[in-house]
Parts: C-alpha cells; sequence; structure tokens
C-alpha cells in the first residue's frame, strides 16, 4: 500500500444504545487519538450513516431497541460499498454461543464491557493491520508463489482470513468449506501451506490435520489452525495432531505475520 493510516487518520462510526456508553467509549477513542468520531444509537441509525459517509472501522455493541449487532454486521456484509469495513463488537455479553456469530463472520476483535484502555489500543492496532495492508519478506521464496488451502465453513470467515492472508502477500489461495473437500484438493494438487478452522461439518479440523500429517505426500505441509476454541480446555491436546501454530477468532494480523514467518522460512 501507498499510504498508510494512522489512527489520527480513521473514521470510526461507534453505534451504542446508551447514552453514558456512547460518552465512555468515545472519550477512550479521543484519548487513542482517533481522527474522527461519529457516534449514532440505532442499527437503522447507522445504516443511515454508512449510506451517506464511509468510515473505517464500525465499532458496535450487540443489542440495540431495533435490533441487533450481527444483524448490523451481515447488512454490511451484505452490500459491497460496505462487505470490507472491519468490524468491532463491544459488548458485556459473555455466552459462547452469542459471541459465536461474529467470530465466525470475521470481526476484527471483541472487547468486554468494561474494557481497559489496552484493550482498546490492541484492538484498533489490529485494526489498522488490517487496513494497512504488509507484504511478509520471506528469505526463501517468493510469498507470491506460497499455495495455500483455506479451510472454514462459514464463508464469511474465510472472506476475512483471505483478506489478511492476500494483505500479506499470499495471492494464490484455493478455498475448501470443509475437511472432506480439503482433503479432494490435497490428492489432487499441491500446497505449501493449510490454514483451516477446528469445527466443521463432514470432517473437521483435527481429523483434516492427521490426514495431512500421516500421508507421505502432505506431511510436510505446515498447518496453522484458526478457531474461536483456542484456549478453551478440550484444545489443549490439539498440537498432538501435528499442526503447527494455533490461532484464536477473531485473530490479530501481526499474529499470523509471525506465523507466517516462522513457517514459511522453517
Amino acid at each position: 500500500m501507498d499510504h498508510h493510516i494512522a489512527l489520527s487518520d480513521l473514521s470510526i462510526l461507534l453505534v451504542e444504545p446508551s447514552d453514558t456508553q456512547r460518552k465512555i467509549i468515545t472519550t477512550m477513542l479521543v484519548n487513542e487519538n482517533v481522527g474522527q468520531i461519529e457516534a449514532v444509537g440505532s442499527i437503522n441509525e447507522a445504516a443511515e450513516e454508512l449510506r451517506k459517509h464511509s468510515v473505517d472501522l464500525v465499532v458496535s455493541a450487540m443489542y440495540f431497541g431495533d435490533g441487533t449487532g450481527i444483524e448490523l454486521l451481515q447488512q454490511m456484509k451484505s452490500q459491497e460499498q460496505t462487505s470490507s469495513i472491519p468490524f468491532m463488537l463491544i459488548s458485556s455479553e459473555f455466552r459462547p454461543t452469542k459471541l459465536e456469530e461474529f467470530k465466525q463472520s470475521g470481526v476484527v476483535a471483541i472487547l468486554p464491557k468494561p474494557f481497559e484502555p489496552i484493550h482498546l489500543t490492541r484492538a484498533l492496532h489490529a485494526t489498522l493491520d488490517l487496513i494497512n495492508a504488509e507484504e511478509v519478506d520471506l528469505e526463501l521464496f517468493d510469498i507470491h508463489d506460497v499455495r495455500v488451502l483455506l479451510v472454514d465453513d462459514s464463508k464469511l470467515a474465510r472472506n476475512h482470513i483471505r483478506r489478511v492472508l492476500e494483505g500479506m502477500g499470499l495471492k494464490n489461495i484455493q478455498e475448501a468449506e470443509n475437511g472432506a473437500f480439503a482433503v479432494t484438493k490435497l490428492k489432487d494438487e499441491a500446497f505449501d501451506l493449510v490454514v483451516t478452522d477446528y469445527n466443521m461439518p463432514e470432517m473437521d479440523g483435527r481429523e483434516l490435520s492427521e490426514f495431512i500429517r500421516y500421508n507421505q505426500a502432505t506431511s510436510h505441509i505446515p498447518i496453522i489452525m484458526v478457531t474461536s476454541e483456542a484456549n478453551s480446555a478440550h484444545m489443549s491436546n490439539i498440537h498432538q495432531t501435528g499442526i503447527n501454530a494455533l490461532c484464536d477468532k477473531p485473530f490479530e494480523p501481526a499474529e499470523v505475520r509471525k506465523m507466517l514467518i516462522s513457517l514459511l522460512n522453517a
């Protein structure tokens, strides 16, 4: 990218039904040196604002009098002019089933209420990393030549991960919606990297990883697993299946960049 934007250039639409919370979050964003903040209190107002003005990031609560944050996110993803705008959730909701939809939709960050300034700083920098795409410089070969298989049953999640990977210079990316489709592709073509979800129908990420490791033709391929359950107890033994790196959803592009450099320079 020729022009990298800083926090002071960032234009944010804050969608929050509580006047008090709007003021608190706006103050925190101002303290982060964010350039422009427009605050609204409903889904309808947010949709109207997005029709009228372009923004770099939407920061939204989950529940509103006229809808939910996931409905706003789905509206944005369904329209070309807003589909690539990063979305950050700020919510006191803690139930995994409620947060899962956001994780699978490719949000840039999920912050709890209340959150510490350091959490906001980290989330804003993850947003800038996404917007200010920068190619990874590899020692051994050209990043453009790396053949990637991206496996996830969520189309929105695939779109988000693809955007991050393409921003880092990976152009040769094929997709599969579960492990079974991925195996078919792996049998037909050669890949240099597999990026896979864990929970998928037909064949999950664990089974796919085991297939890759126990077949001579594919056993050398590095595997990054991106999952909304990366920090859960039952994922503690997942490395035994032969994955090289485990990454949480939503993930930070800087984290993925480090993984790519480590795995592809090996």
